[in-house]
């Protein structure tokens, strides 16, 4: 099976790696390496990252994005950053950590793995016995990889638990990008299809356009179809109509951030499937790692959704295709209630409660 991202290291499948040769012991120090996605499809180009400030800025732009992805990315990058921290102790090692972590914590505030993420590394640090700087990094660096390997794992897992849904020739419905460019492996929501596919099943896959970044229409068509995976782009306002007409049997969408009572956050636009969904009684599922539930969380209301730029909604390719004298609201995220979502796949099996 061909992969539409595969990497030179670490992860079959995925978008962000740290170079083996670029480790600690390495005379230079290593760096963030991923596939920049605000240039797909058009150019599949990779960028190698090393500050804070490029980690950061490469998260806010959605050249890395995912929440699972985010979250391998955050870590890995932190791991880089603190190769060059140069720190003379502990003391000054742990401060520069937290400032560093803070700070690519605040790139995008919604998807729960980034938080949880960096927080499992410092955490790491902080309660090793490690008083040398070098050893604190190495330690930082497995912390990361682990977390990456980690991802691999469940995002297979994930496929191998969701194909007990999927029928010979089934249409399958998603929206935005849960795949392969979304996380460290072969993504959440995407994932099922490529088992699927690898089982060879007979399936066919609608992708959402999503606007107004349009993951769907770039990178989920995009991945699909260098994969040989029979993809059908639609308008986001077409799906209730492509239901009706009968040509879907199952949505799979992702999530960046599930609370405890199961109400999931996921791209603008997720809320109106599975209202669509619902109303002509077609299962809608949400792929998700366990790392993904915010247990602090009771409900889906206390989400914090990302506000993003009306430059998203006014131009397109650099023209304005509005007014400017309107006003914009443009929300990154929307929250689909627990009682519209048929189950959760998960890497421990499928739910139908979290």
């Amino acid at each position: 099976m061909k992969r539409p991202n595969t990497v030179q290291w670490k992860a079959a499948d995925g978008s962000i790696h740290l170079k083996p040769d670029e480790v600690l012991d390495s005379p230079l120090p290593g760096f963030l390496d991923i596939i920049d996605q605000t240039l797909l499809p058009g150019k599949l180009e990779r960028r190698q990252l090393c500050t804070a400030e490029e980690i950061f800025h490469a998260i806010r732009t959605l050249a890395v994005r995912g929440a699972p992805a985010i979250g391998c990315a955050a870590a890995l990058g932190l791991a880089a950053c603190a190769q060059r921290f140069h720190a003379a102790n502990r003391t000054e090692f742990l401060a520069r950590l937290a400032e560093t972590a803070d700070y690519l914590e605040s790139s995008r505030p919604t998807a729960v793995n980034l938080a949880w993420a960096l927080n499992r590394c410092c955490s790491a640090v902080r309660l090793s016995e490690e008083t040398d700087p070098a050893g604190l990094t190495r330690l930082l660096l497995g912390e990361a990889l682990a977390i990456l390997d980690e991802d691999i794992a469940l995002c297979r897992a994930i496929g191998q638990h969701g194909l007990s849904l999927i029928k010979n020739n089934m249409g399958i419905l998603t929206h935005c990008n849960a795949g392969a460019l979304a996380t460290g492996g072969c993504g959440t929501a995407l994932a099922p299809v490529y088992a699927a596919w690898e089982a060879g099943l007979n399936i066919r896959v609608f992708s959402d356009e999503t606007r107004p970044l349009l993951q769907g229409a770039r990178l989920t068509a995009w991945e699909l179809s260098y994969s040989g995976i029979d993809v059908t782009t639609i308008c986001d306002s077409m799906a209730a109509q492509v239901m009706r007409e009968g040509r879907v049997d199952l949505v799979i969408v992702g999530a960046d951030r599930v609370a405890a009572n199961g109400d999931a956050a996921n791209k603008i636009g997720t809320y109106q499937l599975a209202i669509a969904a619902n109303y002509h009684r077609i299962p809608f599922y949400v792929a998700i790692p366990y790392s993904t539930i915010d247990r602090s969380i009771p409900d889906g209301s206390r989400i914090p959704i990302e506000q993003r730029s009306e430059s998203e909604i006014t131009t397109f390719n650099g023209m304005r295709i509005s007014p400017e004298t309107i006003k914009v609201y443009n929300p990154a995220f929307d929250v689909t209630p627990a009682s519209l979502i048929t189950g959760y796949i998960t890497e421990k099996g499928v739910v139908s409660a979290i």
